[in-house]
């Protein structure tokens, strides 16, 4: 039976998607129809400039409307996500289930098995509810989500160790309320009493570097120096790659190193329950490098719009002469529009503004995308607004972060 509202509903996963698909596939189809100038009105034809014109005003239309089915398919998606990862964990229970039964064969059931299952019941417990808490937005994926609206990799480590930290607790506490006599419980309780250092900072780190990342990105937001445009749609893999989809070498080997030492104390305590694993220093080593690298990588981060310069755009068949009123130029730079922004209601946000006069950059469609605005060139029209004379501009992205000023001539 085919997918439709009557079966799932509005909100299902499938229904939304594919209305997200059909917007999209449309949006494409008609994007690729007006780069060939297909459907142009005949009365604006003739002039390149009112054809630019009513090409833009047609697709931030329709792009309206492809944004907000790409938001509701983000936000399914990833409540998607968070129930799929939910029940990985729950059937990793179940495993974890069957291997203590069938290892109890002929030895019997002990406290560390019953212990062990229980934290794992519990940290699942715990990720369940917040899922729960969280339903109506991200799911289980709402806290290491970031203001961007793509996964944090710091967040996402920290919360890694706390369902770690969870895990470890109640399994000593299991162990605790179980202890047969006072000798049993005063061991425990020295095991873990006895923490090192090590332990402490292998643990420690990623919580005190989500806490920090957090303060160096928002106040490079706030000083203009970071772009973090928005995105409606969170994957996994926004752990190891940048903004712009790019894979991230800082991310990744911080994710990857993280993992290992995650592994090794699950492993550790696998092995000996008695007592916290033993972190070898040079994994402890290892991981400070890796958390150092990661903050410095955010201290260094900088994608500023920057202008480098702005030229006359060249028409075939009319002579280079001064920039005058009604002439297209070309602003060219870097990050011009904001990395990671492909989405066409995004690309048309991006604005220049000459003095106090606003000029929103036009969307120029291709057979696979747009030719403006990108992040190495804006073309825009100097308005009849403008006075000639000598005039600063500057380029405000889809972020909203403005670049530096530039100053041009316009002739009379």
């Amino acid at each position: 039976m085919a997918h439709g509202v009557s079966v799932h509903g509005p909100d299902c996963h499938c229904v939304v998607r594919e209305e997200y698909r059909r917007a999209h596939d449309g949006f494409a189809e008609a994007r690729r129809a007006l780069a060939r100038r297909e459907g142009v009105p005949a009365v604006v034809a003739p002039s390149e400039l009112a054809t630019r014109q009513w090409i833009d005003d047609e697709l931030r239309a329709k792009s309206v409307d492809l944004a907000a089915k790409r938001r509701a398919h983000g936000r399914t998606a990833l409540r998607l996500l968070g129930t799929r990862t939910l029940a990985v964990f729950a059937a990793a229970v179940v495993v974890l289930l069957v291997v203590q039964a069938l290892t109890a064969i002929g030895t019997g059931w002990t406290v560390t098995r019953t212990a062990a299952l229980a934290a794992a019941v519990v940290a699942v417990g715990a990720l369940a509810g917040v899922a729960y808490w969280a339903r109506a937005s991200a799911g289980l994926y709402a806290p290491v989500r970031g203001l961007d609206g793509r996964l944090s990799t710091s967040k996402a480590i920290a919360g890694l160790w706390a369902v770690a930290l969870t895990y470890t607790f109640v399994f000593f506490a299991v162990r605790l309320a179980a202890a047969s006599d006072g000798d049993d419980r005063s061991d425990l309780l020295d095991s873990l009493g006895s923490v090192s250092a090590d332990q402490i900072a292998l643990f420690a780190a990623p919580l005190l570097a989500a806490v920090l990342v957090r303060r160096i990105v928002g106040d490079k937001v706030g000083r203009r120096v970071l772009q973090k445009p928005y995105s409606d749609r969170a994957r996994l893999r926004d752990l190891v790659t940048d903004d712009g989809g790019r894979a991230a070498l800082a991310d990744a080997q911080y994710v990857l190193v993280n993992l290992v030492a995650v592994g090794f104390v699950v492993v550790g305590l696998a092995r000996d329950p008695e007592v916290l694993p033993d972190i070898p220093a040079t994994l402890v080593a290892l991981a400070m490098v890796s958390v150092a690298v990661y903050v410095v990588a955010k201290l260094v981060e900088n994608n500023r719009p920057v202008i480098l310069s702005v030229v006359r755009v060249h028409v075939p068949g009319n002579l280079d002469t001064a920039v005058r009123q009604g002439d297209d130029i070309e602003i060219r730079g870097t990050n011009l529009a904001a990395a990671g922004v492909h989405e066409p209601d995004q690309l048309a946000r991006v604005v220049v503004r000459f003095g106090a006069v606003h000029v929103y950059a036009p969307l120029v469609p291709t057979e696979t995308g747009f030719a403006n605005p990108c992040d190495a060139i804006v073309v825009v029209p100097i308005p009849v607004d403008v006075d000639p004379g000598r005039v600063e501009l500057c380029v405000v992205t889809a972020s909203g972060i403005e670049s530096n000023t530039y100053e041009i001539e316009i002739a009379e």
